[in-house]
């Protein structure tokens, strides 16, 4: 039809698949594959890992008396279920890759709550309460949304050294880039393109806010190196650190999707402020010293990183509790990271790993008491920890063929990122006697 694009990836009739008043266990084959398929695409969705969408099928085919065999990947599901001789195969996949912890958290529960009582329930129940989940899709708006972005960057750049100044800026940058980035989200625009224009909002809004403080108060001209922390907001944090514990787990396919997604995001990302940077004249220096003791700084540390990490739980759609909780474990764990490489001679990617591991025994014990989703509040954070300034100083430096720099920049980067989700791995191997098995 003249002027409408019609949907490249159609919506699945799940209601023609049941039958209002047969029981789940009386359906047949085809339904139960259905349901177990919408579970597993939900559940993936979400942005969660592979191992945890296939331990979600399984537990919801055990209930329903059938075998299941899926092979997961970022955005799609290719699933075979069988029972009494006869088997249905069905793919599903999605339009794009998505992170919404709180329908994670929903979806949880109501698998653990089918092990339980499923048996009672019909086709028709099932579907419904997966339409109830399925409607908690955003529980902020795009404003909040660009405020907690401002508020995790803000947070950000004072823990890789910046002062007030680049906090104001990076505030307003980051807000703006988020909000544009949201817009387009919701204008269903393609990631890339969405992480572009948002990258090139945030270093031209902190561009030109810096310039209108130098005018107006005579800053110096070095605290414009805090515009790299204003694009940090679009740090795959999700995607980078369950391709790390799908690899663990051997699922390939799923882990080097998510890793190649990440990986892309962040190159992407990174080209996009070299290229701004070059057309406003912003460079990534390093900043003006705060002149802070270590007690001060470590002090200041805390809350900084609470408010980071509360921040990004937010862009991650959690519940203002879970964003309370992320934030108390993340401002533990990042404290004793940042503490460690400051005070002691241990590496940064040690450190990293060391800050990542607290976070996953914290999580665990944390996730016990509350039933939240362990990955909702491991990856909100680390997602602090991810080295985006050595990234972006990495890309800068090898634009400019300052090669020898460049290389240094990309190393460190390469060993804080893969230190992350290592930590993370271990501690869930100590803590979580599922998924420390094989099968």
């Amino acid at each position: 039809m003249d002027g409408q694009i019609e949907q490249h990836h159609m919506n699945i009739p799940w209601h023609d698949f049941e039958d209002e008043d047969q029981n789940i266990l009386h359906a047949d084959l085809q339904t139960k594959t259905t349901i177990i398929g919408r579970v597993g695409i939900m559940m993936l969705a979400c942005g969660t890992g592979a191992w945890r969408v296939r331990e979600s099928m399984n537990s919801m085919a055990r209930v329903m008396g059938v075998r299941c065999s899926a092979d997961i990947g970022l955005v799609s599901i290719e699933f075979t279920c069988y029972e009494n001789g006869h088997s249905t195969t069905q793919a599903l996949s999605l339009p794009a890759a998505g992170i919404n912890t709180i329908q994670l958290s929903e979806l949880e529960n109501f698998v653990a709550a089918f092990q339980a009582d499923g048996q009672f329930l019909t086709t028709k129940q099932v579907n419904q309460a997966l339409d109830k989940i399925k409607q908690k899709s955003n529980n902020y708006s795009n404003i909040t949304i660009a405020l907690a972005a401002g508020f995790a960057c803000s947070a950000f750049v004072f823990l890789l050294g910046g002062g007030l100044i680049e906090m104001f800026c990076c505030f307003i940058a980051a807000s703006l880039g988020s909000y544009v980035r949201k817009i387009m989200g919701t204008k269903h625009i393609t990631a890339l393109a969405g992480v572009a224009a948002s990258v090139a909002v945030s270093c031209l809004s902190y561009a030109m806010i810096f310039d209108v403080l130098k005018m107006i108060f005579q800053v110096a001209s070095g605290h414009e190196a805090g515009y790299i922390g204003a694009m940090l907001f679009v740090i795959p944090g999700f995607p980078f650190i369950t391709s790390g514990l799908d690899i663990a787990k051997t699922d390939m396919r799923s882990g080097l999707e998510r890793l190649a997604y990440a990986l892309t995001i962040i190159v992407v990302a990174t080209l996009v402020g070299w290229l701004v940077a070059l057309l406003v004249h912003l460079k990534p220096e390093n900043f003006i010293a705060l002149h802070l003791t270590p007690l001060e700084l470590m002090l200041l540390r805390l809350p900084a990183s609470f408010v980071g990490v509360y921040g990004f739980s937010m862009m991650f759609n959690s519940t203002p509790r879970m964003a309370v909780i992320a934030g108390f474990v993340g401002a533990i764990a990042n404290t004793l990271r940042l503490e460690l490489v400051d005070l002691t001679a241990i590496p940064a990617g040690a450190a990293a790993f060391f800050g990542a591991f607290t976070a996953g025994i914290l999580a665990s014990l944390v996730q016990k008491r509350s039933g939240y989703p362990r990955i909702a509040i491991t990856v909100p954070s680390i997602v602090i920890m991810v080295p985006g300034l050595y990234f972006y100083r990495a890309v800068y430096e090898i634009g400019n063929l300052t090669l020898q720099d460049g290389a240094n920049w990309l190393v460190k980067a390469c060993l804080i990122a893969m230190f992350l989700p290592l930590g993370l791995m271990v501690a869930r191997l100590l803590t979580d006697s599922k998924w420390r098995y094989t099968n």
